[in-house]
């Protein structure tokens, strides 16, 4: 099954956790946490871990994040975990990983495996769909 939705990102926090020992690299390390909010065959709201080596001026970069996500695929109700890294050299969007974490779903969304993908427009719009089966 597909489901598929836009989402907003309500909060971006940068926290104060920095890999340790030091590591000096041509690319700053960074973590911050989020919150989203989903509309669509998506519907709902995440909490994320965001982690990425990136760089402001150029645009440079890779991220990795986890979410948890709290609503509905499709009308079924329930929570699970989702991975997701991507990299960009300044203007791209390559070497994408999208995963569902097996075993996290509850409620009508028990046993919910697969993947997705998220992409975003040139006027701003976030969007992002699972590719799932419930089992």
């Amino acid at each position: 099954m597909r489901a598929s939705g836009t989402f907003s990102v309500k909060s971006f926090v940068p926290t104060e956790l920095v890999p340790s020992p030091t590591v000096p690299t041509g690319v700053p390390v960074g973590v911050a946490t989020m919150e989203k909010q989903f509309e669509g065959e998506v519907d709902g709201r995440s909490a994320t871990l965001f982690t990425a080596a990136f760089d402001q001026a150029t645009g440079v970069g890779t991220y990795l994040a986890m979410e948890s996500f709290e609503g509905s695929l499709n009308g079924r109700h329930g929570a699970f975990n989702f991975a997701h890294s991507a990299t960009t050299g300044g203007t791209d969007r390559r070497d994408e990983f999208f995963v569902l974490v097996p075993s996290s779903g509850t409620g009508e969304l028990a046993g919910i495996t697969g993947g997705g993908g998220l992409t975003v427009e040139a006027d701003g719009t976030h969007r992002i769909w699972f590719d799932y089966e419930i089992g």
